[in-house]
């Protein structure tokens, strides 16, 4: 009964110690995957620029597949926030059987069709029948048997925060990469197994984390039933969110094509930068999540002026955090690269992308937090123009420029800086308007 009389009032829904109390546990959920993707291209890249290139191909690849969960996660969290709020939450638990029956099917067609599609889509991003992507395609179809496990913890994920529970996510998404973290370097060097050691231990990970998010619903005694008419539904809202979702994807695999094509040492710099530029994402996307659960409750309890407020807070909060990381970042500029490459080359490109990844920081701390309220508002349509836009206007022709005038790796990341501030722009707009504030358990 506490915790649905916070999440109707207006004052403990936009308090800093409310937004601290979601936020810094989901710091920790979000750091843990990518924190093992940075030790993955740590161990990695003391293989040679080639298996480093091979694991930037693969890995942009299953960001695919992470970004499928994402959508997911987010679309059923304001769903089953919203539910929260309004005193339902046997019906916010219900979002997630769904989802999570949803995240099933869909992970084991991508874990099927990558073992057909693996070696094409290798060649394709790297550049033809190169020595890259035949080192990148077993490592992507060992790999992609995990994905069913991270799709099924990207919807628990997703109900879990709608319903402010989180402890749980904590312990299913730390455990599980805390041991990968140590079997891939293990697989890789004394087992001798290479790239594929660290394919295995990528989904052993996601495996385990996915069966533990199942084992939660489980324990809610709930139907686990599937239920078409709240999938159904669950697929208009996602709809908007997967199409931005792969406007996403088609600049990122874009740039990585890019890269891959001024060279082995190229592509290996932007995959260290753009790990990097992953992880402090999801860092700073921690206030995001705590945004679209509190957004959600409030506006699920009737409450407009709350979220209102707390939007407010968390683009400023964003914002501080962004020069928090950029300050970091750039201190690390002439160490950091050399902690995932031995070769010479591959740090000299990476350093020539570092002025435009520190750069970014402060103005994508304000961007993540301002998309997690718009996602907890339901306002995904918004979302989606916003991105289309923005890709097809400013990043795409950026990168591709870049390509066709021969600016190497600096030429991707201004486009890619170019992308946040246009979505900067616009999300300020849409904040200021007010149109996204809708109350109600339906949107």
């Amino acid at each position: 009964m506490s915790q649905l009389a916070a999440s109707a009032s207006p004052a403990p829904v936009a308090s800093a110690r409310r937004i601290a109390g979601l936020a810094l546990p989901a710091l920790v959920v979000l750091a843990a995957e990518p924190l093992y993707v940075l030790v993955d291209t740590a161990v990695v890249g003391h293989l040679g620029s080639v298996p480093l290139a091979a694991l930037a191909v693969g890995g942009t690849v299953m960001t695919l597949a992470a970004w499928l969960g994402t959508v997911m996660a987010y679309g059923t969290t304001g769903r089953s926030a919203r539910r929260f709020g309004s005193g339902d939450r046997a019906a916010a638990v219900a979002e997630g059987v769904q989802t999570s029956w949803l995240a099933l099917a869909t992970g084991l067609l991508l874990a099927a069709g990558m073992q057909v599609g693996a070696g094409p889509l290798a060649r394709a991003l790297a550049g033809g029948g190169s020595e890259v992507a035949a080192v990148a395609a077993p490592w992507l179809r060992i790999a992609a048997l995990g994905i069913p496990g991270l799709l099924l913890a990207a919807a628990g994920n997703g109900w879990l925060r709608g319903v402010q529970d989180t402890r749980r996510p904590l312990l299913f998404v730390l455990v599980p990469n805390l041991l990968s973290a140590v079997l891939c370097p293990v697989l890789v060097y004394p087992v001798g197994l290479g790239l594929t050691g660290s394919a295995v231990a990528n989904a052993a990970a996601q495996t385990l984390s996915g069966l533990l998010f199942a084992g939660a619903l489980v324990a809610e005694r709930t139907s686990l039933r599937p239920r078409p008419e709240i999938i159904g539904r669950q697929l208009v809202l996602s709809r908007d969110l997967l199409v931005r979702g792969l406007a996403f994807q088609a600049s990122f695999l874009s740039a990585t094509a890019v890269a891959a094509r001024f060279g082995a040492a190229a592509v290996g710099a932007h995959q260290i930068a753009l790990q990097l530029w992953f992880f402090t994402a999801l860092l700073l996307d921690a206030l995001a999540i705590a945004a679209q659960s509190l957004v959600g409750a409030a506006l699920g309890a009737g409450d407009a002026a709350g979220a209102r407020d707390l939007a407010r807070r968390v683009a400023l909060i964003g914002g501080l955090c962004g020069i928090g990381c950029a300050v970091l970042i750039g201190a690390g500029a002439g160490v950091v690269p050399s902690w995932f490459s031995d070769d010479p080359q591959v740090r000299a490109q990476a350093a020539v992308a570092w002025p435009w990844f520190v750069a970014m920081q402060p103005l994508a701390g304000v961007v993540f937090a301002l998309d997690g309220v718009l996602i907890g508002a339901g306002d995904v349509r918004y979302m989606r123009n916003l991105t289309i836009v923005a890709a097809l206007g400013a990043f795409l022709p950026a990168i591709w420029t870049a390509y066709a005038l021969d600016l190497g790796i600096g030429g991707i990341w201004a486009g890619l800086t170019l992308f946040v501030v246009a979505r900067l722009v616009a999300l300020l707009l849409r904040l200021r308007s007010g149109r996204w504030a809708v109350v109600g358990a339906e949107r």
